[in-house]
């Protein structure tokens, strides 16, 4: 028995049945659970114990936002649908090592329906996010790619490759517990302040422009200004009285990015966040000066 969230031993008795693969049941403190499972539900009634072997997903509604609207998703989609969604969820919590609030269920599974019902009627849709969504979130990309893969082998059906950044963007949604609007904002946010940033980084021929860096701290950054949370942390009026000083350029070019998040987006960045992005252009300048003083 496969159980979402607890694994543990439940003896299950059907409060309703949902469809012949779908029924609801409750754990022992009254939470709502789904049950899902080839023929758990045929030919049963209120009150019926669940055969254990039945069982192959177990969902706990306990933490989810809107229950109604995914049980009756569960009841109207194909039981290989919903299979493609826990397993490609399953696959990235395992695989990447993260957690994934209990909407993801509702939001994946929604999203894996309505792609491959309008595939088989011809038609495909572009993700104008795809090339943010590769840079700026590679793994949960690359769980897009297995997604695909897996969703060949199962229907049939091979899909676009955008379809690997939308799934990733589900599973990003997931692991900040954020709206699909809300990730799209910070996405846009993260590639506009590269793009400022970028016009002043002359990376020497040959070499290589390491971003890894640079892309953490503006996915730190963006996620805190469009949640808006606080941040915390001791000032040091010295560091950025010598940064001011002695960066000049660098923090011309973060003032810049500052300016633009204001105007575009009515969010502040704290002089903190300013200065560690100084810093790090700083010491990107720096490496390069210093492949292209051993170039000479």
């Amino acid at each position: 028995m496969n159980l979402c969230g607890d694994n543990e031993d439940l003896k299950l008795r059907i409060e309703k049945v949902i469809n012949n693969n779908i029924i609801s049941s409750k754990d022992s403190q009254g939470i709502e659970l789904i049950a899902m499972g080839r023929g758990i539900g045929f030919g049963k009634s209120q009150g019926d114990e669940v055969d254990d072997d039945a069982v192959e997903k177990i969902f706990r509604l306990e933490n989810m936002a809107d229950k109604e609207q995914f049980k009756n998703l569960l009841a109207s989609l194909p039981l290989e649908y919903i299979r493609l969604s826990t397993d490609i969820i399953s696959y990235a919590k395992e695989s990447l090592g993260i957690m994934l609030g209990q909407n993801v269920y509702l939001t994946l599974t929604d999203h894996i329906g309505f792609v491959l019902n309008k595939h088989k009627e011809g038609l495909n849709f572009n993700n104008i996010l795809y090339d943010e969504v590769k840079l700026f979130y590679p793994l949960e990309y690359s769980v897009g790619r297995y997604a695909l893969e897996l969703i060949e082998e199962r229907t049939g059906c091979r899909l676009q490759e955008d379809e690997a950044a939308s799934i990733a963007l589900h599973l990003v949604n997931g692991e900040m517990n954020s709206a699909m609007g809300t990730t799209f904002i910070m996405i846009k946010m993260m590639r506009e302040m590269m793009e400022i940033i970028e016009r002043d980084i002359h990376v020497p021929e040959g070499k290589r422009y390491p971003k890894d860096r640079l892309i953490s701290e503006l996915k730190q950054l963006s996620n805190r200004l469009v949640s808006e949370e606080p941040i915390s942390g001791l000032k040091d009026d010295l560091l950025y009285r010598f940064v001011r000083e002695n960066y000049s350029r660098e923090c011309q070019i973060i003032d810049g990015v500052s300016e633009y998040i204001e105007t575009e987006y009515h969010c502040n960045m704290t002089e903190e966040e300013k200065i560690y992005l100084v810093l790090n252009i700083k010491r990107m300048k720096d490496l390069y000066a210093c492949y292209a003083e051993r170039g000479r």
